[in-house]
């Protein structure tokens, strides 16, 4: 193909559109005055979403990133531009989103001078990217970019940062199409180690699969339940996890862990083979990792090998793509199965698991204590497990539904449902509070549905800033704030750890959350009922733009269940 010579602010724009980018989140500053005079003369073909804040750009594109597939972008001048960008870039690498990150610099006569607004912000960053590049030459721009969008979907995605100074940016360079770059091709773990983990899966009597982002990453929600079907086995997984298959699937227990479902942690406390695809095992999941239960074979599959070992001990690791390695390990677990047993079921597998039916029982036992802990609630109170309940009944299989960070997200994980992959929208491994609107804005953009999302009164304290940008855009979100007028999981903690001694976390704050949208640009309303919050509701779903519903319920409210701080399952604290 014939090369054209045009800058550097330009080839960056026309390696975008290459890339299949029709959607930009970030905010203009002096150092990327020449990327915004490109996306003018493009504008047509590229959105560009300007957000209140950068780091509620960061998490716009993170959001558009976790509902597409695709890969987010986000745009930022040098210094506090750059810098602002930190806390969202930290979310995506965290929870393995792929995210480019292009910021401004200073010129390259200028770097180490300490120049206006001057950062070292691939440094600062080094620690949260996959990688990250400052492009010192303009020659080296369009390679770079590339292998930016290549890095940041292969083998574990993850966010990439691309630091480009203003005289590159101005700079004249050749620029020659190219087709889209496609990810690195993904492979399966070593035959001897799919091998021995066939030996491990078939021998098991009690197997529980155990599942995280991995999974969606790779596409693999067809093997996921082939291998349940094959084993009969039940699964659980981690909030990463969740939307991945459906809420409703009979052998799904729920999410796993400190505040997971009782039926599905206790299930893989009993297990003798845990299944582990594309999980990390963080404390979230072990409590504390040295007293992990032990008594299971743990089989841990991950694209990146990194993660085996790394928390807990494991039988047998396999580092791979978890599509490519489950299509061979399937197999191999169902002959030896046939092996084992010739017996044809009703199912017409070709064998039958003979322990199937006991660690059913069990599990169903399980299932029922975890029933108790709800039916004990009053169907007409005004508390989260009722409010959660009318949610469901309101959004649908598409409604993407994106959460701030505390007791209100944990709520949405234990009782919202879900029948449609990349609908659960949530910063699960930093934890940072004042991630919801930006992602929510982000993820309908990207798939054009009305979202719901659900904040707490100090998350939503963090991010209210990017109301304008909702109101701007006219974005179809609900917003549902979960108002106990305290930082509610810290406050839990407080409760029942630390003597209820109450160290800044009651907010006193005289806030009118509605006067608050109603400034903004936008509406809604208060609710103190179910009755309140069914019309509240009503009206939220059929708002062309954001509608906010200020939920007050009591601060006494806990999540439950819990780990003990420094236990182990046999800790769980039911209520």
């Amino acid at each position: 193909m014939a090369s054209t010579k045009i800058t550097g602010a330009e080839l960056t724009i026309r390696i975008l559109l290459e890339q299949g980018v029709n959607t930009v989140f970030g905010y203009p500053g002096g150092q990327v005055l020449d990327l915004y005079e490109s996306l003018y003369k493009h504008r047509k073909e590229i959105k560009h979403v300007l957000t209140a804040h950068e780091q509620g750009a960061a998490h716009a594109a993170d959001g558009y990133a976790r509902a597409t597939g695709k890969t987010g972008v986000v745009i930022a001048t040098s210094g506090p531009g750059a810098t602002n960008l930190v806390t969202g870039i930290a979310a995506a690498y965290m929870d393995s989103i792929p995210l480019v990150a292009i910021t401004g610099n200073v010129p390259t006569s200028q770097i180490g001078t300490d120049s206006f607004q001057e950062v070292d912000i691939t440094g600062i960053t080094m620690p949260i990217t996959k990688h990250n590049f400052f492009v010192d030459s303009a020659d080296k721009l369009a390679e770079t970019l590339r292998n930016a969008f290549r890095l940041a979907i292969s083998g574990r995605p993850g966010p990439v940062l691309v630091d480009i100074p203003k005289d590159i940016q101005e700079a004249m360079c050749r620029y020659e199409e190219a087709a889209p770059i496609v990810k690195d091709e993904p492979f399966a773990a070593k035959e001897i180690r799919i091998e021995e983990a066939s030996d491990v899966i078939s021998a098991s009597k009690k197997p529980f699969i155990y599942f995280g982002g991995g999974i969606v990453s790779s596409g693999a929600e067809k093997e996921l339940l082939e291998l349940s079907d094959l084993l009969d086995a039940p699964m659980g997984c981690s909030m990463m996890g969740l939307s991945c298959i459906s809420t409703d699937h009979p052998r799904f227990l729920g999410m796993q862990g400190m505040h997971g479902h009782y039926a599905s942690t206790m299930s893989m406390n009993k297990a003798d083979v845990i299944i582990a695809l594309g999980v990390r095992f963080n404390d979230r999941s072990t409590n504390d990792r040295f007293k992990f239960e032990t008594n299971a074979k743990l089989v841990h599959i991950d694209a990146d090998g990194s993660e085996i070992e790394k928390n807990v001990s494991t039988y047998c690791g396999l580092r791979g793509d978890l599509k490519e390695t489950l299509k061979l390990l399937i197999p191999l677990v169902k002959a030896k199965l046939l092996e084992k047993n010739k017996e044809k079921n009703s199912a017409g597998n070709g064998y039958k698991n003979a322990n199937s039916e006991a660690w059913w029982k069990t599990i169903e036992r399980f299932r029922r204590e975890e029933l108790k802990m709800t039916e004990k609630i009053d169907p007409e109170s005004f508390n989260p497990y009722n409010i959660y309940k009318l949610l469901n009944s309101f959004k649908n299989v598409n409604t993407p539904v994106a959460t701030d960070v505390g007791q209100h997200q944990v709520w949405a994980a234990q009782y919202l449902s879900f029948g449609k992959k990349r609908r659960f929208i949530s910063n699960c491994g930093l934890g940072a509070m004042g991630y919801g609107l930006g992602a929510a804005i982000g993820a309908s953009i990207g798939t054009g549905e009305k979202i719901l999302l659900i904040t707490g009164d100090g998350s939503f304290g963090m991010n209210l800033n990017e109301l304008a940008t909702a109101v701007t855009y006219k974005i179809p979100v609900v917003i549902v704030i979960i108002n106990n007028k305290t930082l509610g999981m810290v406050r839990q903690y407080q409760t029942l750890f630390y003597k209820k001694h109450y160290s800044a976390t009651d907010l006193d704050r005289k806030t009118d959350f509605i006067a608050l949208a109603k400034a903004f640009g936008a509406d809604g309303t208060e609710a103190d009922s179910l009755e309140s919050l069914k019309k509240a509701l009503q009206l939220g779903f059929n708002a062309k733009g954001p509608f906010l519903i200020n939920c007050s319920v009591d601060k006494e409210e806990l999540v439950m269940p819990m780990f003990r701080p420094g236990g182990n399952t046999e800790d769980i604290i039911l209520g």
